[in-house]
């Protein structure tokens, strides 16, 4: 009898053992399960890390694009700062240019060639120095067709002909611009 008992016990245990195997085997199976989870949550966490790092990286770059539009502009504001810096002291000058013009004028009358001549070299020598601080006169003459962009019309008469209807009559003053920005509008009478 006690071989049939051990006999027994033996058959239990081993399927015991058997259901332990296929336990364990269960408990392998998750645990595998699980280790192939893992891989792909660390492909989760390069890939989150991928995107952080792409958008950190354009991030960067706009920045970078950004500061760069930004000293050219800065740069191109410095550049048009000292092109204009000398407005105000020509806009000042330019009166005084007239009055020069308008002596020449009247000088050129007088019969005192020595008078002119020199009268002549100081006007050059004062427009050359406004012209080389980037003065420039603004190039209208009778007959041009009037355009608001680059004259002011004082006023309008009649036409003396029809050719100069809607054109320049007579310059009474005039224009300057230093670069391309007009400090001063020549002053011009349109035919109507």
């Amino acid at each position: 009898m006690d071989f049939k008992n051990i006999f027994k016990n033996k058959a239990k245990m081993t399927t015991e053992n058997t259901e332990n195997e296929f336990d364990l085997t269960d408990e392998t199976l998750e645990n595998i399960t699980n280790e192939e989870q893992v891989p792909v949550e660390e492909i989760s966490v390069e890939e989150k890390l991928t995107q952080e790092l792409a958008a950190e990286k354009d991030k960067f770059l706009r920045l970078f694009a950004e500061f760069d539009n930004f000293k050219r502009r800065n740069a191109k504001e410095r550049i048009e700062l000292f092109k204009t810096a000398n407005q105000d002291v020509l806009h000042a000058m330019l009166p005084v240019l007239d009055d020069f013009d308008r002596a020449m004028i009247e000088i050129h009358k007088a019969k005192d060639k020595n008078l002119t001549k020199g009268v002549q070299l100081i006007h050059e020598k004062f427009k050359n120095a406004l012209v080389s601080k980037g003065l420039e006169e603004v190039e209208i003459k009778n007959g041009d067709v009037f355009n608001a962009d680059f004259a002011e019309a004082i006023t309008q008469i009649p036409a003396p002909n029809e050719k100069l209807k809607g054109k320049i009559v007579d310059v009474i003053e005039k224009g300057y611009k230093l670069g391309d920005k007009i400090i001063r509008f020549p002053k011009v009478v349109t035919g109507m």
